[in-house]
């Protein structure tokens, strides 16, 4: 039998996120998820075949970069899962995890930089597995997707601080 988050957890775009996320995405910031694309759920897939979300990411476009926020785990989810998937998730890192990694295989080859707005302790433990690294401003980690010259990464981050929060 293996041990990993593949064989219970699946990734992917989806895209009427709300449909999916809202409830997930209520209990933790108190308002409604983003109407608009690019959301990334994590489902589980329970033994009775069922796929349930359970850890949700949205991903904005804007051009040159991408903003990653409203990250949200289902802690219930997690907390329903079997103790041998329970250690698997334990072993990979944090579901978090799986959903930031899939937003950089899909848009990190379209733009400069990934920035995400990180001010929970969980996460900013988390964010540094994937490479996130600060920015100077507070609350914003930053993925270069590329080599870029000290002003162009300026100019990206203070585009990123615009939208905040995300």
């Amino acid at each position: 039998m293996s041990d990993t988050i593949d064989d219970f957890i699946v990734v992917t775009e989806v895209e009427h996120g709300p449909a999916f996320a809202d409830p997930l995405f209520q209990r933790k910031y108190k308002t409604s998820a983003p109407d608009f694309p690019h959301h990334v759920v994590a489902f589980w897939k329970r033994p009775d075949g069922a796929f349930v979300p359970a850890s949700y990411v949205h991903f904005t476009d804007c051009g040159d970069i991408f903003l990653a926020g409203g990250a949200a785990t289902d802690g219930a989810v997690l907390r329903a899962m079997s103790e041998r998937e329970q250690a698997a998730l334990h072993e990979y890192g944090a579901l978090m995890l799986a959903t930031l990694r899939y937003g950089f295989a899909r848009w990190g080859g379209r733009c400069d930089a990934i920035f995400t707005c990180c001010g929970d302790a969980r996460a900013l433990e988390t964010t540094p597995k994937l490479g996130f690294a600060p920015t100077g401003v507070e609350y914003l980690l930053v993925h270069w997707q590329r080599e870029l010259s000290a002003r162009r990464k300026h100019e990206l981050t203070a585009k990123a601080k615009s939208f905040m929060p995300f």
